[in-house]
């Protein structure tokens, strides 16, 4: 099966990345109980800041650079809208390794090529 999720917050100060990534996570953790999962995360809006490398947060707290490298280990895609780095001045080699800059027209063929498209 083949899951897409679309992420749109901050990666801090709301908790909808955190939330999908965990879902995202557990989704491919139990791909021997649920079949072979295929799973692409787009980030776009303000959720492009989550895919930046050397993110510090205080002892306790998530962290999504951590979360994302292990939706990555894991067999996951991570695509980050390329108009949504450049409106934050970020590039790709600042970046998480494995993070890829995308396109619109890519986050279009991934959805028509999703059996099921989660939005946070």
């Amino acid at each position: 099966m083949k899951f897409l999720f679309i992420l749109n917050d901050p990666p801090y100060g709301t908790e909808r990345v955190y939330n999908g990534l965990r879902l995202a996570n557990d989704l491919l953790s139990k791909q021997e109980v649920n079949g072979a999962i295929e799973l692409d995360v787009f980030l776009m809006g303000d959720s492009a800041s989550a895919a930046k490398a050397g993110q510090a947060t205080p002892n306790g707290y998530y962290n999504v650079e951590r979360m994302l490298t292990t939706l990555l280990r894991k067999g996951g895609t991570i695509r980050v809208c390329a108009t949504c780095l450049d409106a934050r001045g970020l590039t790709q080699q600042e970046l998480l390794d494995g993070a890829q800059r995308s396109t619109l027209d890519e986050l279009t063929a991934l959805t028509a090529a999703a059996d099921k498209v989660l939005v946070f």
